[in-house]
């Protein structure tokens, strides 16, 4: 047995519990120096021998971990107070990444009982525990002096048993050693982390044992590990390496997928169902590991058959002689090994591993790659160990392959050994060989040149080609996009060099070339057609379809006894309920010619009721609010509606009763009436020209959305889309209709990867990895009062588009015109004291005037006189600018191009160029005179267009010629893409503790933003302005016509591709343009964000691209997204509202029907706070504790969390903490379940009756396969369908026990599929039985 057998052998050790290591992702692992001294007590006995033994151990899942270090043997000698004392004296230094409090480290006592001549027997004589880390991460205190440790009766044995409890204060079963103890020291030890790639973790080690890789200790102190030294590593490169497999490659893999497939179906207990395993991939694992662990991780390197090979490459393989031709792996590049150590216990590992998937057949042929599964199989079949002679030089090496039942340093099942043949034993698993070097110096040498001695250098490699491998007669399955995204194979003059990327996983295989070689033009990559990496996600958004409810006498009856206020008209007159007309039968002259242009807008939230399937599955709220935003009014947030219980639900046919929405006063009683009213006024008097018009159109084509909040959780409840068609009077005095919308969530799942092109065919609009689940039902009502127009011309803007500079007069923002020199006195305005108008001048006077009446006077004559003679000038300049200032207002949406024309006239006579200068970035000359033409066709302008009108300085500013007294247009756009804050760092949705305020809302009158000026300027040579324009803009908000709601991991990229619907389809676009489809282009409101469109071609359809940086939880990041269909952005056709909710990211492996405990690390804020935890799905996710709990401020504090998924798969659940006080988010979590499906033992099928009924009653047994009593508990993935008699029961050992079984009606036709769980004490699954229901 070798050095390395022997450090292997002796150091295997257990590893710690499987749960212990999901929970989280380990910390940096922490060092310890244990120091146990001497074992003193009055048990002891004088003259015998005791030894120490130190073990690891997880008190939470009683489980020892590790391996158990010994002492030597000590004799007790004789000590004070009849007592007796063994001293030891030893160091024991070990690492850890268990940072628990449950770790500690279990101290064994054992003692040599009868002669050793005649045989001696240990007796385990005590216990004790160490603490290793206290309450959190935070290591146990350091100890400045001994610490005495108190002894337990017994052998550690004790700590296994099931009702053993941590602490261990809390067994009364454990009784302590009367004076007796041992002494110790436990401290951190961070010069250990040095050898951390050496010494693995939870392996208790004494300094006086050699760790391979470390020096000997200086000195007489013999502890190598107190101040450990690395040995000097040494390079070695691994060439030319190839393995031959017996008796041959091809029937070697022959044999192994047989007796996979056959293992598989019987695993499966099924009959050949026309699937098998083909090869995937050959790997190679290559790591230096020195007995104890790998120095590093293993590099990993795809191996393929030398027939695979091009026949022109010059690779270098054992000759003909050493094997026969296609029969073995070859690896096509050098491996590097920096980290070897000449020490006798370091040796290079080899691992040969293989990768499977399953592939279908039809007929006897494989299916193509889309039809496969995705999912791969990985396997050891061969490992070697190789121990090399450093200092030799150059070699070529040959090891025999390893397999079967026997250990191996990579800690795997291996593929069981072929029997013997009549070739020699130390080639019947196979062998692999390669070239060896270690030469000192430094490594020039490229792989290419390597590997093909005899190429000729002066010869440039050709560029690389993407070709498929020669297929074999072995079933190997082409490259699929779990294991290698692409493959970049030699050419066939053999020059090429092969470059794969898998998945973290660098294959060895790129072409290194000449370093010094001049690039050229075969070096550049040429890029492929785009291909999306995410699957696009339909943007149809919620179908907004029919929501009308017609009532009848008795709802309507019931309406009006629930005591909703009346909506009345402009003659104070109740508006009834009428029925809407069939939608899309409006007539939009009848709307042009209603007498009454106001619209009093009334939206009537009347009451909500839970979907039966929703409630199941989620939180039934109590109290909701809701958002959203109408027309291009600010967006709303409503107060928290309570959410009222009565007798009889509005509507009718419900599963679960609506009920009414009541606001909730601050003191939390309630305020009557019940439900929420709110009132929009839409007078044209505070229109924009024209602009009455596009709100009737806005009505007729477009959706108002509503988001449902609960009021308590904060989570998102679902949304609801309706029509605002019925809003159109249709030369009506007022109408009033009643709608139940349907409350839906959109749930997506996680991206996958695009097979091909498929998937991006032209009309693929479904909605791809999204499921839509309805959630509950909306009640409200629309209603539209008409109103006389308010009449105010000097509120109404200008029609004209030209801006005329001034020439003795000034434009008002109004339009009138008014004479600077006038005798009217337009310009009239109230006197003010100098003193009022200038600080310095006020200051001047008081601080520096002289003593005396008649001395002030003059004083203050001489500072007044001064004090104009110095703003004289100022006030002159003022006033000759404005008058040759001009005023624009403009009224600004997001998206949305301003366009209109300055008229420029040269007020000397000789000729001039002037420069235009602009202050601000949004508003811009236009240039392009095809832009121009394009926005005067838009506006119907009659002013000519001149081609190269403007010449463009070196700084970029335009510059103009103008003839004398000559006067141009100079066309201007002003246009911007900045709204609101894009990131709202918000507890939780804006606005729930104002409300919304019941009083009208108007466009005019609420003008909210405030407004800006732009000052651009016109001047002549030596900077003389000649004119100025003054662009005042009145920001206005713009209509949303979608909201998409991410909920992403915090601190990540968003990347979302959503496909763009088809054109014709979107409201606003023009009719029958010509060309065909149009291009569409985008631009989003966030500088920061990443949004482009891709086209995939002619005739197919086109993708939005987002890449979408995500904050810390709770973040929301909110933007907008402009969609336009002409290349000058003049309109956007449709503007979509985006919200990424960033989240903290929480991965769970789970098994359906089996609890998974978790724990969550809450943190307190700058204040105490009254907390709850809510969850999107409580039915699979249980917390603890449930209810509300303080939260100390700035502290730290677990929140345990139980993951029960009824369904295997991946699925999203949110977590959110709330200030149940202030109803503000605290912290929020999305947990991604990875959910895999039980083992099914047994198999049921029975038909029932669909269409309501009883139900049925049936019977199942089940026998407990232990031979003593166990408790068990049922549970099922459908419980809503499926009722046990008892969701508990006990048997007895061997004993069998019925089950009873209750299903449920159901109301629909087909199959479904429940699952039956039995699990033991902890929750555990023992046994999963399938019936499968037919509803007939």
């Amino acid at each position: 047995m070798g050095e390395w057998d022997r450090v292997f052998r002796q150091h295997l050790a257990l590893p710690p519990h499987p749960q212990r290591g999901r929970a989280r992702p380990p910390p940096r692992s922490t060092a310890f120096r244990c120091v146990l001294k001497y074992l003193h007590g009055a048990a002891l006995s004088q003259g015998a021998e005791y030894q120490l033994r130190l073990s690891l151990f997880d008190a939470t899942y009683h489980h020892f971990f590790g391996r158990t270090w010994r002492s030597s043997w000590r004799a007790a000698g004789a000590a004070p107070l009849r007592s007796a004392r063994a001293t030891f004296n030893e160091v024991v230094y070990f690492h850890t990444s268990l940072n628990h409090p449950s770790i500690a480290a279990v101290v064994e006592v054992v003692m040599t009982a009868g002669k050793k001549d005649e045989g001696s027997q240990h007796l385990s004589c005590g216990f004790g525990i160490i603490p290793l880390f206290r309450g959190g991460s935070e290591v146990t205190d350091p100890a400045t002096e001994d610490r005495a440790l108190k002894l337990y009766h017994g052998t550690p044995r004790a700590l296994l048993h099931p009702r053993f409890q941590n602490p261990v204060e809390k067994n009364k079963y454990m009784t302590v050693m009367e004076k007796s103890h041992l002494q110790y020291a436990l401290k951190s030890h961070p010069p250990l982390e040095a050898i951390f790639h050496l010494l693995p973790e939870n392996l208790l080690i004494s300094g006086m044992q050699t760790v391979p890789g470390v020096l000997p200790a200086h000195g007489d102190t013999g502890d190598c590990l107190q101040k450990p030294r690395l040995m000097k590593t040494v390079t070695c490169y691994l060439e030319r390496l190839f393995i031959r497999l017996y008796p041959s490659l091809e029937e070697f893999e022959e044999e192994l997928l047989d007796l996979l497939n056959s293992d598989r179906l019987l695993q499966a207990n099924t009959a050949p169902d026309g699937e098998e395993l083909v090869v995937r991939e050959r790997r190679l694992h290559v790591g230096v590991h020195n007995g104890l662990r790998f120095v590093r991780a293993p590099q990993v390197a795809v191996l393929v058959p030398d027939m695979e090979l091009s026949p022109g490459g010059c690779q270098e393989v054992p000759s003909s002689g050493a094997r026969d031709a296609s029969q073995g792996l070859v690896l096509r590049s050098r491996i590097q090994l920096s980290e070897m150590v000449p020490h006798p216990a370091f040796r290079v590992c080899f691992q040969l591993e293989y990768v499977f998937c399953s592939a279908g057949r039809a007929g006897g042929k494989a299916l193509p790659g889309s039809a496969r599964r995705e999912a791969a199989d990985m396997r050891s079949v061969r490992w070697a160990v190789w121990n090399p002679v450093l200092g030799t030089g150059d070699t070529d090496v040959v090891l025999p392959l390893r397999g079967g039942a026997c250990r191996g340093p990579c800690q795997a099942l291996v593929y069981r050994a072929p029997p013997s043949s009549r070739q020699g034993k130390h080639v019947e698993s196979g062998t692999v060989q390669f070239h060896v070097s270690t030469d000192s110096e430094e490594h020039l040498v490229t792989a290419a040149e390597i590997l093909c001695k005899d190429r000729d250098e002066s010869k440039q490699p050709p560029t690389p080609s993407l070709r498929v491998p020669t297929p074999r007669r072995v079933p190997v399955s082409p490259q699929g996009p779990r294991l290698s995204v692409s493959q970049l194979v030699a050419s066939p003059q053999g020059t090429g060099q092969t470059l794969q990327q898998d998945g973290g996983i660098t294959h060895l295989e790129a072409d290194l070339g000449s370093p010094d070689a001049e690039p050229c033009a075969s070096d550049q990559l040429r890029a492929l057609p785009f291909t999306p990496l995410q699957l696009p996600m339909a943007a149809v958004g919620l179908q907004a379809c029919s929501s009308h409810v017609s009532l009848s006498r008795a709802a309507l009856a019931r309406l009006h006894a629930a005591g909703f206020p009346d909506i009345l008209d402009c003659n104070q007159e109740p508006v009834e309920i009428s029925e809407p007309v069939e939608l899309g039968t409006f007539n939009l002259r009848l709307e042009e010619a209603d007498p009454l242009q106001g619209n009093e807008i009334v939206l009537q939230f009347l009451a909500f009721g839970s979907d039966a399937q929703g409630s199941v599955e989620g939180r039934q709220p109590r109290t909701v609010f809701l958002t959203f935003q109408f027309y291009r009014f600010p967006p709303v947030t409503t107060p928290r509606l309570q959410l009222v219980s009565t007798d009889r639900g509005l509507a009718t046919g419900l599963a679960v009763p609506a009920q009414l929405l009541v606001r909730v006063n601050e003191d939390g009683t309630l305020t009557r009436p019940p439900g929420l009213q709110l009132k929009y006024m839409v007078d044209p008097a505070f229109l924009r020209p024209g602009e009455h018009l596009w709100f009737l159109r806005y009505l007729a084509e477009h959706s108002l959305q509503i988001d449902v909040w609960d009021g308590d959780s904060l989570l998102h409840v679902g949304s609801a889309a309706i029509k605002l068609e019925p809003l159109l009077r249709q030369g009506q005095m007022a109408v009033r209709t009643y709608h139940e919308l349907e409350v839906a969530t959109t749930e997506y799942e996680p991206d996958g990867m695009v097979m091909g092109r498929e998937a991006l065919r032209h009309g693929a609009l479904r909605p791809l990895g999204v499921r839509v689940a309805v959630r509950g039902h909306l009640h409200l009502c629309l209603a539209n009062v008409g109103h006389p127009c308010e009449e105010t011309p000097e509120q109404l803007a200008s029609h004209s588009r030209i801006v005329t500079a001034p020439d003795s007069t000034v434009t008002t923002p109004g339009g009138s015109r008014r004479s600077l020199n006038a005798a009217g006195g337009g310009r009239t305005t109230w006197a003010r004291r100098l003193v009022d108008v200038d600080n310095e001048l006020e200051a001047t006077l008081r601080n520096r005037r002289p003593e005396g009446w008649p001395k002030q006077r003059a004083w203050d004559l001489q500072v007044i006189d001064a004090y104009r003679d110095h703003i004289k000038g100022e006030s002159i300049y003022q006033m000759l600018s404005q008058a040759i200032t001009a005023t624009r207002t403009v009224h600004a949406v997001l998206g949305t191009a301003e366009f209109f024309e300055f008229a420029l006239k040269n007020p000397y006579g000789v000729q001039h160029t002037v420069t235009i200068e602009v202050d601000h970035p949004e508003l811009s000359v236009i240039l392009d005179p095809r832009e121009w033409r394009h926005f005067k066709e838009l506006t119907k302008s009659v002013t000519p267009v001149e081609e190269d009108m403007f010449h463009l300085r070196d700084d970029l500013k335009p510059q103009v010629y103008l003839r004398p007294s000559e006067t141009v247009h100079i066309p201007f756009k002003y246009q911007t893409f900045s709204a609101d804050p894009a990131v709202v760092a918000a507890q939780g949705p804006a606005g729930l503790s104002t409300g919304a305020r019941e009083s009208p809302h108007s466009l005019g009158k609420s003008g909210a933003k405030q407004a800006k000026l732009i000052q651009v300027s016109f001047q002549v040579s030596g900077g003389k302005p000649i004119a100025f324009l003054r662009v005042k803009v009145e920001p206005q908000p713009h209509v949303v016509d979608q909201t998409f709601r991410f909920y992403h991991p915090e601190l990540t990229f968003l990347k979302k591709t959503i496909r763009l619907p088809p054109w014709h389809t979107l409201p606003g676009t023009p009719v029958g343009m010509p060309g065909g489809q149009p291009e569409m282009f985008v631009r989003c409101s966030d500088p920061d964000i990443i949004c482009e469109t891709k086209s995939l071609g002619p005739g197919e359809p086109q993708d939005i691209f987002l890449k979408v940086a995500g904050g810390p939880s709770p973040q929301i990041k909110k933007f907008f997204v402009a969609i336009y269909t002409d290349a000058w952005l003049a309109a956007p056709v449709q503007i979509w509202q985006f919200y990424l909710h960033s989240l903290q990211r929480l991965d769970v492996a789970c098994t359906a029907g089996q609890l998974t405990r978790l724990s969550l690390l809450l943190r307190g804020t700058a204040a105490p706070r009254r907390v709850q935890a809510f969850t999107s799905h409580p039915q699979e996710l249980e917390v603890d504790p449930k209810g509300a709990f303080l939260l100390p401020a700035n502290g730290i504090q677990d929140l345990y969390i139980g993951v029960r998924p009824r369904r295997a798969g991946s699925k999203f659940i949110y977590l959110n903490l709330v200030d149940v006080e202030f109803h503000q988010l605290v912290s929020s979590w999305l947990l991604c379940l990875s959910c895999r499906q039980p083992l099914i033992s047994k198999a049921f099928e029975i038909s029932l009756p669909a269409g309501g009924g009883k139900g049925c009653n049936k019977r199942i047994t089940y026998t407990n396969p232990y031979p003593s009593p166990r408790l068990y508990f049922l549970c099922t993935n459908r419980p809503d369908l499926l009722q046990f008699k008892e969701d508990s029961f006990e048997v007895a050992g061997g004993e069998v026990y019925t089950i009873g079984l209750r299903f449920a009606p159901s109301q629909t036709v087909g199959e479904e599929e429940i699952l039956i769980h039995i699990n033991d004490h902890e929750d555990k699954n023992e046994e999963t039985f399938c019936v499968k229901v037919l509803y007939q």
